[in-house]
């Protein structure tokens, strides 16, 4: 490419200098011309004066006399009377020759008007291309014209034409290797640019041009990394944008078929022992109302389930309306407690509450924070043999608070925990739906807990128990960058 490149520029310079040659030697050739016939014809005005003056004078020459002017002068000597006859002729019988007063000769009329005059063009008489000047005499009454061959002219100005044209050449040979190593120069520069965009246009967007500098190859090299680092970032942020599409489309799809599944199973349960009591077992009182409590809980499920859902769905679309004020952590700790206590007791599990310092305070939504706290005790107090124990408190950070709840449960493997926010995701699914899990507690925990800009963890041992933490924000500035939905920042 690079070659390419170089012969092409150096074949144009080529054509440049050829054509500044040629211009030259037109300008040149044509100036020379001009020059030598104004400087000839001075010359010859001035040997036809001369000749003038030469006794007995130009109307009593006689043709030896007239052969020898000439001679002396270089050129042909006629002499015409005003009236245009030819009184003598250095190269030709004057008695034989034509009238010379007229049109057909300029130089002749200019002079018997009075000026030097001249003239190109084909003699007549003997047929050769001369240069014809004529000067008045005794009061413009004769006239005295000389004339000389136009080729001598020609041999003058060509010997001028190649002199010049030698000294253009060996001008111009050092304008050619400038030309060369311009070329070589600029042709590198082009194939480096024409390299750096073929691998832009095969998508390579890393590709960077080296040797910015402050040339105009230097500006466009500067323009064209500017360009690929602007298309790298923007295919970096389409490739991400697309990534998250998938992902987002990925969990809708995983959306509608885990609740068409919780939905398929209470369903299915419901239809079945309703189609059983119509049958005949509503009037059998051994399975009659054993049915019924069954109809019952999975209407109860579902009643959950659909409860999940909207209040999910609220928090996801930004429907769910949020009253931020500030509240003593302790206070929200103690009335989660109360709600549980009742059921804890029934499961005989022990609660104990770790207060926070008596002014440690959060800015949050109560209701909110009541919602996330019921569902961390309520997970507890499921996975919680009778005879454990589950801690609430609270302890304040930097700038935030924060709060856990923690059993003495059956733990939660490892390879669960990265998972364990999702929709619809169980470690155990077949216990979990056995308690009446719908499985979204912990994601709308965490989708609470982002729309008060904090963060839910989990740590936990299988066997020994689990830590679920959360945190909140102790001013209102905090909440600035809270964000509602979540789903790209904790996906």
């Amino acid at each position: 490419m690079t070659k390419r490149i170089f012969l092409k520029l150096i074949g144009w310079v080529f054509l440049l200098m050829l054509l500044a040659v040629v211009m030259v030697d037109y300008l040149v050739t044509n100036v020379a011309k001009e020059n030598y016939i104004q400087n000839l014809t001075a010359q010859l005005a001035g040997k036809g004066r001369m000749i003038a003056l030469t006794p007995p004078g130009p109307a009593a020459f006689t043709s030896d006399t007239a052969r020898a002017l000439a001679q002396a002068a270089g050129g042909r000597l006629t002499v015409v009377r005003s009236d245009g006859k030819v009184l003598v002729d250095s190269e030709a019988d004057a008695a034989g020759m034509e009238n010379h007063r007229g049109p057909a000769r300029p130089e002749i009329v200019a002079a018997f008007d009075g000026r030097v005059g001249s003239h190109e063009r084909l003699s007549a008489t003997i047929g050769v291309r001369m240069l014809y000047v004529a000067v008045p005499v005794l009061n413009a009454t004769l006239a005295v014209r000389l004339a000389v061959p136009l080729k001598e002219i020609g041999g003058q100005v060509n010997d001028i034409r190649r002199k010049l044209l030698f000294s253009t050449a060996l001008a111009f040979l050092p304008a050619i290797l400038v030309a060369a190593v311009l070329a070589r120069h600029i042709s590198r520069r082009f194939a480096t640019i024409m390299a750096h965009t073929g691998e832009l246009a095969r998508g390579n967007f890393h590709s960077r041009l080296a040797g910015v500098d402050g040339s105009e190859f230097g500006q466009l090299s500067r323009t064209l990394n500017e360009t690929a680092g602007n298309l790298e970032t923007t295919v970096a942020q389409l490739r991400y944008e697309h990534s998250e599409l998938e992902k987002l489309e990925r969990i809708r799809k995983d959306f509608v078929i885990n609740v068409s599944h919780e939905l398929r199973t209470p369903l299915a349960s419901i239809q079945g022992y309703t189609e059983t009591l119509i049958d005949g077992a509503l009037d059998d009182p051994a399975h009659n109302m054993r049915f019924l409590g069954i109809i019952r809980h999975n209407a109860e499920r579902l009643a959950r389930l659909t409860a999940d859902l909207l209040s999910l769905s609220r928090i996801e679309q930004k429907r769910q309306k949020f009253e931020f004020e500030p509240h003593v952590a302790n206070r929200l700790i103690h009335d989660a407690f109360e709600l549980v206590r009742p059921i804890a007791e029934k499961s005989r599990i022990r609660l104990v509450e770790e207060r926070a310092p008596e002014n440690a305070e959060v800015y949050c939504d109560s209701e909110a924070v009541s919602q996330i706290l019921s569902n961390l005790l309520d997970n507890a107090i499921k996975y919680t043999p009778a005879g454990g124990q589950i801690t609430v408190g609270a302890r304040p950070g930097e700038g935030m608070v924060e709060f856990f709840v923690r059993d003495s449960g059956i733990g939660i493997p490892e390879e669960d925990l990265p998972r364990l926010f999702e929709r619809f995701y169980r470690v155990d699914k077949a216990r979990s739906r056995e308690l009446g899990g719908t499985g979204l507690g912990l994601s709308i925990v965490k989708h609470l807990v982002a729309a008060h800009n904090g963060v839910a963890r989990v740590e936990s041992v299988v066997q020994k128990g689990s830590t679920f933490f959360f945190t909140l924000p102790v001013e209102e500035s905090a909440l600035t960058n809270a964000e509602v939905d979540v789903e790209m920042r904790t996906a």
